[in-house]
């Protein structure tokens, strides 16, 4: 139960976005990044956009979040934190 509360901590904190591949609704190549947690914002998000775009740039096909939900919790229940759930779907533009 520890490792697993330390594992929740570690990924609420991490600084940058994470990506995922997927495929916007045109065929295109696509990637869900992920800018939850605490430490995290959406400059996280549009800067990891930036980074797997350029120079073309990029079109944002979806944008959720910024609602809290509750983070870390084991037998004795949630420890009362809360984090900001925060992703968006980006597909490259064309060169």
């Amino acid at each position: 139960m520890k490792h697993a509360f330390i594992a929740i901590a570690v990924l609420a904190v991490s600084g940058c976005a994470s990506v995922n591949e997927s495929y916007a609704p045109d065929g295109r190549k696509a990637y869900e990044l992920n800018c939850s947690g605490t430490t995290r914002n959406w400059d996280k998000c549009l800067s990891k956009a930036e980074s797997l775009c350029k120079p073309a740039g990029y079109d944002v096909l979806r944008k959720t979040g910024e609602g809290r939900a509750p983070a870390g919790g084991g037998a004795g229940g949630l420890y009362g934190s809360q984090t900001y759930e925060r992703g968006m779907l980006i597909a490259c533009k064309p060169r």
